[in-house]
């Protein structure tokens, strides 16, 4: 049995549809409302504030996967995010389960440095620092060697269907509308992007090769690219004359105060106006036989789609 934990959201979603089609057809999803992705697999609603319900969640289960997400506000991660992994953590280890733990880059310095899986964390802000303990807790229990774990790492999403990223929202799904794109402090830095597929098809992989567990992956990405170059691409792909809009900090600054949403986002501003250089070396040497999915081929999913 092969379980995850926040089945509802884009990345448990794929990772149900990837896990049978190449791995198990024993699936258990769980969520507060947890829906059949394949016709065999098994549903159960779970609170994992509680323990007892995370717990019986995880029973019987070989591999437990942590996809789980929260709405972008500070206080409910702060207020339910550190629970949440406690339970889930005690649960895998009363059940002599592994854990996969999908997990994201908002803990690393917002600069130009490239980040590796050993990359200190240097969080900043609210979410970041929630982020960062959590990945800390499960580091330490591995290295007390109470748990069997593994992290999967992912920058930014990008992707088909109902993906949730900055960039779709507010780059490729007004582009799709036939409306002027709009990018965060700069055109022309950068961006490590994951394709929303790629991330639940390598977890899945990870999570069944034996000999991943015990460390820390970068998730496989398209070489870095700018929002110029990625409009050039849409534009190619629609034969369209696509332009984005540049969004300065000083306006995200004046609308901060009076839009939760913006507010919320604030603390990842900042890795916008630098190079995003998520480094996937050690997956590729690893799995050299991965496909990773080129922007040039998911900018035509994205735009393929009804």
């Amino acid at each position: 049995m092969q379980t995850i934990l926040g089945s509802n959201g884009q990345i448990g979603q794929e990772l149900a549809k990837e896990l049978n089609r190449n791995y198990t057809q024993s699936l258990r999803l769980v969520s507060r409302h947890p829906q059949k992705v394949n016709e065999t697999d098994e549903v159960m609603p779970a609170d994992l504030m509680n323990f007892d319900q995370t717990n019986a969640a995880v029973a019987g289960s070989d591999i437990v996967y942590f996809t789980v997400g929260l709405p972008m506000n500070s206080t409910m991660w702060e207020e339910q995010f550190p629970t949440i992994i406690d339970n889930v953590i005690r649960a895998v280890e009363t059940n002599h389960s592994k854990l996969v733990f999908f997990d994201n880059t908002y803990m690393y310095p917002k600069d130009a440095r490239p980040q590796t899986e050993t990359t200190a964390f240097e969080p900043i802000g609210r979410k970041a620092t929630v982020r960062a303990k959590m990945a800390q807790t499960i580091l330490g229990e591995m290295a007390a060697g109470r748990l069997d774990a593994v992290i999967c790492r992912a920058p930014e999403f990008y992707g088909p269907g109902k993906t949730q990223s900055i960039t779709n929202t507010m780059l490729f799904k007004n582009l799709k509308d036939g409306k002027k794109g709009y990018v965060p402090l700069s055109d022309r830095t950068l961006r490590s992007l994951i394709w929303t597929p790629d991330a639940s098809r390598a977890m899945a992989l990870i999570g069944n090769t034996p000999d991943a567990f015990g460390q820390t992956w970068h998730l496989p990405v398209d070489k870095p690219r700018t929002y110029r170059d990625l409009v050039q691409l849409a534009n190619q792909e629609t034969h369209s004359h696509f332009k984005d809009t540049v969004l300065p900090m000083w306006l995200f600054r004046l609308a901060r105060p009076f839009n939760q949403r913006i507010q919320e986002l604030f603390e990842l501003l900042p890795r916008y106006k630098y190079d995003n250089l998520f480094v996937t070396d050690k997956f590729n040497t690893r799995f050299p036989d991965f496909k990773t999915t080129t922007f040039e081929e998911g900018i035509h999913q994205i735009f393929s789609e009804e």
